[in-house]
């Protein structure tokens, strides 16, 4: 087995990475809920190194996720030594999911949050399109959802209750 160049490690790292999804919304992948801050690997030592930053300091997935891309990113070939670094000092925010993130999000009945800048508000909360018909009639009803990150909004265009991913 020949070993990969760096730039085409970290790229088989990135792209090993895309398997691996959210245990709470299992249709995104941690690359594209932007979770993922940073790969890395050195030679000769085969050291491969990926920092996180959870949606959440109290997210209750983040120890699962986290042995999730050691053991994904352990089985491949060229690595030797995985190490997955869990890091606050820049937080998570919305902004960092991707536009195949927020796709997928949708087509699991999520609202994808809308891009922001400045202040967050609960006005930017309220505001979410129904991911079933695409309507903006909706309302917010609970602020907080089965999870921190999301909120519960109903759609009087098609009467459907829905869940939104919160902007943060």
């Amino acid at each position: 087995m020949t070993t990969p160049t760096l730039q085409t490690a970290e790229e088989q790292i990135w792209q090993a990475l895309q398997t691996v999804k959210d245990p709470e919304i299992p249709v995104i992948s941690v690359v594209d809920l932007g979770i993922i801050t940073s790969v890395s690997y050195t030679e000769p030592d085969g050291l491969a190194e990926v920092v996180m930053t959870p949606t959440f300091t109290a997210c209750p997935a983040t120890k699962y996720m986290q042995t999730e891309i050691e053991q994904c990113v352990a089985a491949l070939p060229f690595v030797r030594q995985t190490r997955v670094t869990i890091d606050f000092s820049i937080p998570w925010n919305s902004n960092r999911i991707t536009e195949t993130g927020k796709q997928q999000l949708k087509t699991f009945g999520l609202a994808p949050p809308p891009k922001y800048t400045g202040e967050l508000g609960i006005e930017t909360i309220a505001q979410a399109n129904c991911p079933h018909c695409g309507s903006a009639n909706t309302s917010l009803n609970l602020l907080f959802g089965p999870t921190l990150c999301r909120s519960m909004h109903f759609c009087y265009n098609c009467r459907q209750a829905f869940e939104a991913f919160k902007p943060v």
